[in-house]
């Protein structure tokens, strides 16, 4: 059964991801760090993983444990372009799809981007999520699962 996981620290786009698994039945995996700990109460289709602390120790996880035809949502172009390989399909939440298209060219961005920093230049960081954002992020993740 096909899953869609969470890249879960920070995710603003974590309950919408639960809400529309829901209407396909499909079970969806948070992958966090302990940090992020919740007692909160989610659906039984919801399970989280918790990792230890550590700058890539949920990217590692998830890497090992997704699989073919699975979704992931998450904001890491490193962590995109090591799934992308094993035929899943990665979204952003902004709505943007990451793909064989268009992630050498995110990450090349992303290493400019580093390099100006590094040489003081500063560049500009992420926008604030709005509502629009997340309409279009839940209309990209109903699209792609209506594919399936």
């Amino acid at each position: 059964m096909q899953k869609i996981f969470i890249d879960g620290d920070g995710s603003p786009v974590k309950n919408d991801v639960i809400e529309i698994a829901a209407s396909f039945q499909l079970e969806v995996m948070i992958v966090t760090s302990v940090d992020h700990y919740t007692n909160k109460e989610y659906p039984s289709y919801v399970q989280f993983v918790y990792v230890d602390k550590g700058a890539d120790s949920a990217d590692y996880k998830i890497v090992g444990l997704i699989k073919k035809g699975d979704f992931l949502i998450t904001q890491d172009y490193g962590l995109a372009s090591l799934v992308l390989p094993k035929g899943v399909r990665v979204f952003h939440q902004s709505g943007k799809e990451f793909d064989i298209t268009n992630i050498d060219g995110l990450l090349e961005q992303r290493y400019q981007s580093s390099k100006l920093r590094k040489a003081g230049i500063r560049t500009n960081g992420p926008k604030p999520f709005t509502h629009e954002d997340h309409q279009r992020f839940k209309e990209a993740l109903i699209r792609a699962l209506e594919e399936i």
